[in-house]
């Protein structure tokens, strides 16, 4: 089983007191900002259960949503569908995330970050580790507090336009999605640059 607080322990023996976990959702919408967070945990914390929000029940992230956001640090980096279309997705999450972290230490001392997956050039030192969210706690609360952010605002849209099904799909690209924007084409937030939107701009069905 993995210990989920192994990479935090080796920092805190290091002397390191402020480890900040950094996640992103939201790369494979065609819709919408890709979001990242960073959280930074207290030492003692343990949370039963808290693990990558991909492997959580939508119940279980909005209850450990609620807690970290009042247990813990945190900052949220939001890039727009604008700046994915003129930057690419990469580049996007990479800016999400760190501008995350500008957010936390701009509250406290951030030390060292672990980040998912993604190598990011910072002035701190940094562990890119893949599939993070499952194997650092920081991490998969990180994961957790993106991912809820991001679909709070496709709850929001859902509400606007019920026709296209967000609060089900989240923005991304299933069968019943590419149907609706067949039928009813494309709003305002959409990422121009991704292939089944930009079929639907050159008059093709996506």
């Amino acid at each position: 089983m993995v210990n989920l607080y192994e990479y935090e322990k080796e920092l805190y023996d290091k002397g390191i007191k402020f480890i900040g976990g950094v996640d992103e959702v939201g790369r494979g919408p065609l819709i919408g900002p890709v979001v990242a967070a960073c959280c930074v945990l207290p030492k003692k914390f343990k949370l039963d259960g808290l693990t990558d929000s991909k492997k959580l029940s939508e119940k279980k992230r909005d209850e450990y949503y609620k807690y970290l956001v009042e247990n813990t640090t945190y900052g949220i980096g939001i890039v727009s569908e604008e700046e994915i279309d003129e930057i690419n997705i990469y580049a996007a999450s990479k800016k999400a995330m760190i501008l995350a972290i500008e957010e936390v230490r701009n509250k406290i001392d951030l030390q060292h970050v672990l980040v998912d997956a993604m190598p990011l050039e910072l002035d701190i030192p940094s562990t890119s580790i893949i599939k993070g969210d499952a194997k650092s706690i920081s991490i998969a609360a990180a994961s957790v507090i993106a991912k809820v952010t991001r679909d709070k605002m496709m709850y929001e849209l859902d509400e606007k336009y019920p026709e296209y099904g967000f609060g089900k799909h989240k923005g991304y690209p299933t069968k019943a999605h590419l149907e609706a924007i067949n039928k009813y084409g494309l709003i305002e937030g959409y990422r121009k640059t991704y292939g089944p939107i930009k079929k639907v701009l050159e008059g093709e069905k996506c």
